[in-house]
């Protein structure tokens, strides 16, 4: 069974920074390309960044570009994604996914996890 558990989230004040962290277990993490997706209040699911299965090549959205970096480690199952530059605008929750291939955008994923909120807020 795939579980993907997000944590890391919190209230941060505008300019601030947050890390999240996936643990993924249930299947072979190594070979799966992964995502970021979140989902503000009232807002459908917005893809927010995609790494490869070996780590070496990443994309994103054109909202968090510059600010965002996502990343992984294999040997420990997790993937993270480190938020710098935070705006108001990226209050949601945020979700990892697992995709079927690399792709920038929500089209190829498949199971998520629960979920972790991130507020940005003064």
């Amino acid at each position: 069974e795939v579980q993907l558990v997000e944590s890391g989230g919190g209230l941060v004040q505008p300019g601030g920074s947050l890390r999240l962290s996936c643990a993924a277990s249930g299947f072979t993490f190594s070979n799966y390309a992964m995502s970021w997706v979140r989902q503000a209040p009232g807002k459908g699911l917005e893809w927010v960044s995609v790494i490869n299965s070996g780590g070496g090549i990443t994309s994103y959205a054109d909202s968090v570009k510059g600010r965002f970096t996502i990343s992984r480690d294999n040997a420990k199952n997790t993937v993270y994604l480190q938020m710098n530059s935070l705006k108001p605008e990226d209050t949601a929750v945020y979700y990892c996914a697992k995709n079927r291939r690399f792709y920038s955008g929500t089209a190829y994923m498949g199971e998520r996890g629960q979920g972790t909120q991130v507020t940005v807020s003064s």
